[in-house]
């Protein structure tokens, strides 16, 4: 049986955290279990947390969910805690203000992969799914979708030409995902150089990368990149080059400013 760990990172996030766990609450899947990690918030986040769970335990709904509130040191530090505490078959990061695209978003996503049949297959599942993603603002919003195109077929090689596929929308086998945990020597682009190492390990273990064809997440465009964007696209240099190479990494760059005023 496939089973889903959804962390949430969370640190004075009231004011957009119901959002979240109302969409992880509604999935119909019941193989769900939401890990939230706290960065010792000041204001309502935990205590919203907490009543969300008794309200998940009370739906009988098959989830589980679990808090941990501590002081850590930055968001991907808190990343790896979620990591550390996921059991599920798949993990999926899915911050706070960020929702599923509907409450069937897990149930759709095994039957189109045919994980089910898979597994009864004893074929190896794949390492990661991934699908579409839509961008909404703090008000919930519709923006539109997101700029950079889903690829039919990924690969760690695809990451070349931008990060094709948001984090949201990644979801890794955990296995696969303990073994690569964030870079915390990256403040803000941590979790791109995280998607290449996953997809590179699948490649090592000959794993399939399956596009479930469906958006999949709904993101909330405010975040740590968009408010810290000259610091996040330095480092997003830094973690292409050690991945690619300086001059691919030039080159494409230099693609990414034509392309952008054009």
């Amino acid at each position: 049986m496939i089973t889903f760990s959804v962390i949430t990172i969370t640190y004075n996030a009231e004011a957009v955290l119901q959002r979240t766990l109302d969409s992880v609450l509604s999935q119909t899947w019941r193989n769900v279990e939401h890990v939230i990690v706290d960065g010792a918030s000041k204001d309502n986040t935990v205590s919203i947390a907490e009543q969300y769970r008794q309200q998940s335990d009370e739906a009988h709904n098959g989830h589980q969910v679990m808090i941990k509130s501590e002081p850590d040191g930055g968001l991907y530090d808190a990343m790896n805690k979620g990591l550390e505490r996921a059991t599920g078959t798949y993990v999926i990061f899915m911050n706070a203000g960020d929702t599923f695209a509907s409450p069937e978003t897990l149930s759709e996503i095994v039957t189109k992969a045919r994980l089910m049949e898979l597994e009864a297959e004893q074929n190896p599942l794949p390492a990661v799914l991934y699908g579409d993603t839509d961008i909404y603002d703090n008000e919930g919003k519709y923006l539109g979708p997101r700029h950079l195109s889903v690829p039919e077929q990924l690969s760690w090689h695809s990451f070349k030409n931008g990060m094709l596929v948001c984090h949201q929308a990644f979801y890794a086998r955990t296995d696969i995902a303990k073994r690569t945990p964030f870079n915390l020597k990256y403040r803000y682009s941590s979790d791109v150089d995280w998607c290449i190492n996953v997809m590179k390990a699948a490649e090592r273990s000959s794993l399939p990368l399956v596009n479930v064809h469906q958006v999949v997440a709904h993101y909330l465009r405010e975040g740590q990149t968009t408010l810290h964007h000259r610091d996040s696209l330095k480092e997003r240099f830094a973690v292409m080059r050690s991945h690619y190479g300086l001059f691919t990494t030039l080159l494409m760059h230099a693609k990414f400013i034509f392309r952008s005023r054009r």
